[in-house]
């Protein structure tokens, strides 16, 4: 019994994380696997011993090319399953956001344009100011406003 227990405790020695490095953010990683191309030299802080393990054969272009496209056995068709509709919920929040905000725009568009039909048609226009009495615009203030609609447009109706 105790013999296996040593036996397994050997070869468990080679799972271990054999590369370390920090990121850029300082965070540590510890890894069987080399750190990405974009950690500089000084942040790598341990390295496999090459001398205890032999390094396999690079793969050919044609094997990659092969490994690539069959189906990955280790992902959890569950978890794969609750990934693709997470992402699929989160699409289509986003197209519906998208599809509000181009709703307000177009109304704010034919707002704006209606406004600028009624101060381009010359009828006296009022409007009520900040203490409720109702006052008809003049030539200033109707250019003021048509200035304002024009830029609105010129904004939500692309």
């Amino acid at each position: 019994m105790v013999v296996a227990g040593l036996l397994a405790t050997s070869f468990s020695v080679a799972a271990h994380a054999q590369w370390k490095w920090r990121d850029k953010s300082g965070q540590m990683h510890l890894s069987d696997l080399p750190p990405p191309a974009d950690v500089a030299e000084k942040d790598v802080l341990q390295r496999p011993d090459t001398a205890k393990f032999k390094a396999a054969p690079a793969p050919s272009p044609a094997s990659a090319s092969v490994a690539a496209s069959a189906p990955r056995a280790a992902v959890d068709p569950e978890l794969e399953a609750r990934m693709k509709r997470t992402e699929q919920e989160r699409t289509a929040q986003q197209k519906k956001e998208e599809e509000r905000v181009a709703a307000v725009k177009a109304e704010n568009c034919a707002r704006a344009k209606e406004h600028l039909r009624s101060l381009d048609s010359g009828i006296r226009l009022s409007r009520v100011n900040e203490k409720g009495e109702r006052e008809i615009l003049d030539d200033k203030q109707r250019a003021e406003e048509a200035q304002r609609s024009r830029n609105v447009v010129a904004s939500e109706c692309r």
